[in-house]
């Protein structure tokens, strides 16, 4: 297996999105600090604090990025691809922070009500980076999704979960513009809080099962699905099917059964026509390890398509299908 190959090949998009997000969120953390000195808004301090989040997972972002692009070595056989788990979990733990801390500073300002000034100003400075943020977590999920990156996809989740916080924002300065009523910015932005609360669970939630190679039930049945439809009439069983991912690359590890006649050659060209099944199915790099079993008359005759078989001792009853139950299972042909 040749080591680019377990490496995305959208590995340098990722990075240079990525490097747009470190460098936009710098830009738009500045300007909720002015926004701040202008207004003088503990809800637009809270925007600001949440948004140092921002910079410090696009940086970590980045990083991990550069590094799951690596290929592997003799240190880390399967690649470098969870190291953006690691880095997403980071960031969903700091998401998770930063709600809480809106959460405080929202009582707090409650309990002790700022002054607020020059609002028309703030409101206009903070919904262009409510735009801004969206925009931008939209296009990392987008490219994320194409690339299969948990990391950069935890990135985009997260800017547009800042955008939400921030009309919260906006929509209780511009209440506090036209109502008089200093409460209420702090309210919608407790409320926003726990939809970050949300949104960084989730993300952590994602990022630990792949952390701990829990199975992608999911994935599997996509899996399952697309082999039914156009699996060959040499494969006849499937079993002790695992897939796993690290990073944006998929690990495949099955049983094939295959007739018991064939040659070495004829078994890895069924092997490789999987490959390139699996890989039209997700669009995404991949590293198969694939067990040939040779069938086992009669019971395989059975299920068996092959009807020119000239060794067949069983008439065939019908093909068998393979589901998420019978698939996954570690007992040799699952025909009995």
């Amino acid at each position: 297996m040749n080591d680019k190959l377990l490496v995305s090949p959208n590995s340098g998009t990722t990075i240079r999105v990525q490097q747009w997000v470190v460098v936009t969120s710098i830009i738009l953390f500045a300007m909720k600090v002015v926004a701040y000195f202008l207004t003088n808004s503990v809800a637009v301090l809270t925007d600001a604090l949440e948004s140092t989040v921002n910079v410090v997972t696009g940086f970590t972002g980045l990083y991990s990025l550069r590094l799951a692009a690596k290929p592997r070595d003799d240190n880390h056989p399967y690649g470098h691809g969870k190291i953006e788990l690691i880095s997403a979990t980071f960031e969903g733990i700091l998401i998770l922070v930063a709600g809480l801390i809106i959460v405080y500073e929202s009582l707090i300002n409650l309990l002790h009500p700022h002054t607020v000034k020059q609002l028309d100003i703030g409101i206009l400075i903070i919904a262009s980076t409510a735009v801004i943020n969206y925009v931008l977590g939209w296009w990392c999920i987008q490219t994320a999704r194409r690339a299969h990156s948990v990391a950069l996809e935890a990135s985009g989740k997260h800017l547009q979960s800042d955008t939400w916080t921030t009309i919260g924002i906006v929509g209780g300065l511009l209440l506090l513009r036209y109502t008089g009523i200093a409460w209420i910015d702090s309210v919608v932005a407790m409320v926003f809080a726990v939809f970050i609360i949300v949104e960084g669970g989730k993300i952590i939630r994602k990022t630990v099962a792949g952390l701990t190679d829990e199975a992608d039930a999911e994935l599997l049945k996509r899996l399952i699905v697309a082999l039914n439809l156009q699996k060959r009439d040499a494969w006849i069983d499937l079993h002790n099917l695992r897939v796993i991912k690290y990073g944006s690359v998929l690990h495949l590890d099955a049983h094939i059964t295959v007739p018991w006649y064939y040659n070495v050659n004829q078994a890895h060209d069924e092997i490789e026509a999987l490959d390139r099944l699996i890989v039209q199915e997700f669009e995404q790099s991949l590293e198969m390890f694939v067990h040939t079993d040779g069938c086992v008359p009669p019971s395989s005759c059975r299920v068996c398509p092959l009807l020119e078989c000239p060794e067949r001792k069983a008439r065939f009853e019908g093909r068998l299908e393979w589901t998420l139950e019978n698939v996954t299972l570690n007992a040799k042909h699952g025909l009995e």
